[in-house]
């Protein structure tokens, strides 16, 4: 299935960009703290029973197809909900966690847009216009119920800080990944780089939780 190639493409591209900066000095900062990240959570396992406090904004966000939406009422609602941050214009952390999330859109199956959705929001509104969130969705073949969302910077830049995950230089953000309920509104957060069946156990944990 052309996903779990793409999985395995882009996982292997990222790690041959990050590999190839290095040995060539990588005079670019940014990119340098970037890779640092990585780097960080190889030896690092990811914590997967960190309950977090956050504010879900209901702010309006524009989705890959122009759609303008409420972030907490029209896209979280009540669903069981997968979130990461990405940026379109990066090769490191990024198309690692785009394709972590193909592989749990084909775990997740027809239970996708239903009960459970998945968010991918940008961390560089300024730049991530709807178009290009578009052709980062089609690259990951997302399907409905996966949102890639961008906005106004100051919409997009309040909801993050509500959800913990504002940075001031947004090449500087940490792969994470946010599971929670909208319903409940129990949250926890993933550091690090989390295999796609442990996020669907948390899914399915806080889904039994309702119960």
């Amino acid at each position: 299935m052309k996903t779990i190639t793409a999985l395995v493409l882009c996982s292997l591209l990222a790690l041959i960009i990050a590999i190839s900066a290095q040995a060539q000095g990588a005079s670019d900062g940014k990119t340098q703290e970037h890779e640092k990240h990585m780097n960080m959570t190889k030896d690092t396992p990811s914590d997967q029973n960190l309950n977090v406090d956050i504010r879900l904004h209901d702010l309006e966000l524009v989705t890959q197809d122009g759609q303008r939406v409420k972030f907490k009422s029209d896209v979280i609602g009540d669903k069981l909900v997968a979130m990461t941050f990405i940026y379109t214009s990066c090769t490191t952390i990024c198309p690692v966690y785009n394709a972590i999330f193909t592989q749990l859109q084909d775990l997740l199956g027809e239970r996708q847009g239903r009960d459970t959705i998945l968010v991918t929001l940008t961390v560089d509104p300024a730049r991530d216009i709807p178009r290009r969130m578009k052709k980062e969705a089609k690259k990951f073949g997302a399907k409905p119920g996966w949102y890639y969302l961008t906005g106004k910077k100051h919409n997009v830049d309040e909801v993050l800080r509500g959800l913990d995950s504002y940075y001031v230089d947004f090449e500087e953000h940490p792969p994470m990944a946010l599971i929670g309920d909208g319903k409940t509104g129990t949250w926890r957060r993933f550091t690090g780089f989390p295999q796609a069946k442990h996020l669907l156990a948390m899914i399915d944990e806080l889904k039994a939780a309702r119960q």
